[in-house]
């Protein structure tokens, strides 16, 4: 059996080893377990540049193509040269039978199909002579187009290839150009293939290979004509990236399509599943230097986006893209986003399966790596999160469309109408850690209010952020981009990104404290988000203390690690000495929550001291103290806390009213439990985040927060000239529902 090459993510049955994207330069992340190859060698690489058989490169193909056999690799050959080596011999079967007057006259181009036929036999001549040098069969199989319309023919194919493979017999195969029903060898690219580029790429699906090679006689696709000295070599073609910036040179000297056909014959069998490699055919051991995962040649593959590096995409480069695709965005239709959301929705439920695959990998290696329970718990992704995320999708897209709305309409002279409307922000870069749900709620906001996107996650989530991305980006429609949603992959890009303050109009980070000042130190971007969740439940005197209990019970222990969930509690003096608290706390207690107390607590209550007063648990923790009164509640809670979410219990009108209107948080609720902050129990749909800024969005960021403004005016040909001819009126117009 072949060597297995080291992996460990799935896709589509292909397994990526996505710890290597960042050194694409030295090493080739690649397929594992690959087994079964289909080589398609091209005519340039056959012949030489007089027309007559490279026998030199013929047999160092087969030479690696024996190698490979021996050690357990299924080799399909697809050759091309057939018609090449026939016109060859045809033109010297004509010279010789020509007499002198004969050659004075016109020369007559030969029949393509004669020189098919010829050639075919030829070849396989040829092939079968190398083969037996090295100990080895060839078996000829010549197919034309109208073959593969038939279920019985493809069927028959796939036996006869597993018989002829099962005995170490290398098959090779041809286009039957001496009997195709096309107009010639070289005119008619019609039908199921077109050439033997797209034949090879047809047999690899057909036949279920896992990798096609492409043999040239390049190296692999440049940016330009390969002679152009400006010309640079693709190592990972990105369709998004590539399919609008290559340009071509001329068509092989003597093959049918060139590298033309090579990029459309490997874009299709790649994004049908099957890796593709263009290399240089000219090379003694390119075949087997590909299978080793050395970076030659250019790789195809379904996953290209997710792993080119850092100099292949630069930050520049997938910020602008976001923002382009972001305008595209804004000029579809209301229903057209609408759809785009809806499509995406279904694409996570239909999906599920691969995405707890990856996810349940992610918390594996968070476990093995020691993670805190209360990041993992941030990690791990359910069935009936997955089909949460996509109802809340569903919930956005049914949502008034935000961008376009009219705010305000006011007259501002007779024929002159000024209208203040809702529109995107523009490219926003997200940067959170642990929590890949986030990256599908930021995402659907980010579609919905019409933004470009650029998401940077955690390193721990590596492997759902990507499967997400990619189930994501794939039903945006083409008209749109797929790049309107960049996924980062390399925390190296950050600062570069952080630069680019001409492109990226917000940046909204979602982690620790450090996380949020570090960005906010080295960036003239504006930032939005709140760098602590440390969420105060006061329990005034006058509380229901078995309403205390359920709420207390539930900010604390329904999601510990959610930004939203209790770290302090905050209990007035008159309540210490009663059966109510010390019922609370041992129900805290049973629940598996670790009390630490303030100054008063810890000796009123004999509970360890905490070691800070304003302190994110993020697990079943929490700081527990005891105040005076409502006004000293409010003060610990400026004092200490980070204007999140706050909360009171109480039963006193007055008290609640006091602590409504005195704290200043982005949230503060009354008899509630501070789990509600949250964009979608808010009926935003979802949440980019909660920001804790004062400035342009405070609570849950839902879309609105996502959008500004700007101004429309609609004249009838009016100047300013020193005002002299307008007569302000600046009356509101009402606007129409």
């Amino acid at each position: 059996m072949p060597t297995p090459l080291v992996s460990t993510m799935s896709c589509n049955g292909y397994a990526l080893d996505m710890d290597n994207t960042d050194n694409m330069d030295s090493s080739r992340v690649f397929v594992k377990d690959v087994k079964r190859i289909v080589v398609k060698v091209g005519t340039a690489v056959v012949t030489r540049g007089d027309g007559r058989l490279a026998l030199g490169r013929l047999g160092a193909l087969c030479e690696q193509i024996k190698e490979l056999n021996s050690q357990g690799y299924e080799i399909i050959l697809v050759s091309s040269g057939a018609v090449g080596l026939g016109r060859q011999r045809l033109k010297y079967r004509r010279l010789i039978n020509s007499s002198f007057a004969d050659l004075q006259k016109p020369q007559v181009e030969l029949d393509g199909k004669a020189c098919a036929a010829v050639g075919q036999n030829s070849i396989m001549a040829l092939y079968d002579t190398l083969f037996s040098e090295l100990d080895m069969t060839s078996a000829q199989l010549l197919v034309t187009d109208n073959d593969f319309r038939d279920k019985d023919f493809r069927r028959q194919l796939n036996e006869t290839v597993k018989s002829l493979l099962s005995l170490r017999v290398v098959p090779v195969f041809n286009e039957n150009d001496a009997v195709s029903t096309r107009k010639a060898p070289y005119e008619d690219s019609s039908g199921i293939f077109w050439d033997n580029d797209s034949l090879a790429a047809l047999l690899a699906l057909e036949l279920k290979a896992d990798l096609l090679v492409l043999l040239s006689d390049v190296e692999g696709l440049y940016s330009g004509p390969p002679a152009d000295p400006e010309s640079e070599l693709i190592q990972t073609y990105v369709r998004e990236k590539h399919q609008c910036e290559i340009t071509f040179g001329d068509k092989s000297r003597v093959g049918r399509g060139g590298m033309t056909a090579k990029v459309k014959a490997a874009v299709n069998a790649a994004y049908a599943g099957i890796p593709v490699v263009i290399t240089s055919g000219f090379s003694a051991e390119n075949i087997i230097k590909v299978l080793q995962g050395e970076a030659i040649g250019t790789l195809f593959h379904q996953d290209a986006h997710l792993l080119v590096g850092d100099n292949e995409v630069g930050a520049r480069e997938m910020a602008v893209a976001a923002r382009d695709c972001s305008r595209r965005l804004q000029a579809l239709s209301s229903e057209e986003r609408k759809k785009i959301l809806l499509d995406i929705a279904d694409a996570l439920e239909a999906n599920e399966s691969k995405i707890m695959a990856e996810n349940d990998a992610d918390v594996a290696a968070a476990q093995e790596a020691g993670y805190d329970k209360s990041l993992i718990s941030r990690l791990a992704l359910k069935p009936e999160k997955i089909l949460s995320l996509a109802n809340n999708i569903r919930v956005l897209a049914n949502m008034e469309d935000p961008i376009g709305h009219i705010l305000k309409r006011t007259e501002l002279a007779d024929g002159l109408i000024l209208e203040k409307t809702s529109c995107p922000l523009g490219v926003l870069l997200i940067v959170f850690e642990s929590r890949p749900d986030a990256l599908v709620q930021i995402a659907s906001l980010a579609i919905r209010s019409g933004n470009g996107l650029l998401l940077k996650g955690g390193k721990e989530a590596k492997k759902s952020n990507e499967i997400l991305h990619k189930i994501i980006t794939e039903a945006i429609p083409e008209k749109v981009g797929g790049r309107l949603i960049g996924l980062v992959t390399s925390r190296d890009e950050i600062p570069d990104l952080l630069k680019l303050d001409d492109v990226i109009d917000l940046v909204i980070p979602r982690g620790s404290n450090r996380l949020v000042t570090q960005i906010k130190g080295s960036t003239k971007i504006p930032v939005l988000g709140h760098a602590d969740g440390i969420c105060h439940v006061y329990v005034d005197k006058s509380a229901n203390m078995e309403m205390v209990k359920q709420i207390v019970l539930d900010a604390k222990i329904d999601y510990p690690a959610a930004c939203n969930a209790m770290e302090t509690l905050l209990v007035h003096k008159d309540l210490v000495p009663t059966d109510g608290l010390n019922d609370l706390i041992v129900k805290l207690r049973i629940e598996g929550v670790t009390l630490f107390g303030g100054p008063k607590a810890s000796t009123l209550l004999g509970v360890p001291e905490a070691n800070s007063l304003h302190h994110e648990y993020n697990s079943l923790a929490c700081t527990i103290e005891v105040v005076d009164d409502v006004y000293a509640a409010i003060d610990h809670i400026h004092e200490h806390g980070s204007g999140h979410t706050e909360c009171i219990i109480a039963e006193d009108k007055e008290a609640a009213k006091v602590f409504l209107r005195r704290v200043d948080s982005a949230a503060v609720f009354h008899n509630a439990s501070t789990r509600f902050c949250d964009g979608a129990r808010f009926g935003l749909g979802a949440e980019v985040g909660i920001s804790t800024s004062r400035i342009h969005a405070r609570g849950p960021v839902g879309v609105e927060g996502l959008l500004t403004t700007r101004w429309i005016l609609k004249g009838s040909g009016q100047v300013v000239d020193g005002d002299k001819g307008v007569d302000y009126i600046h009356k509101d117009i009402a606007i129409e529902s």
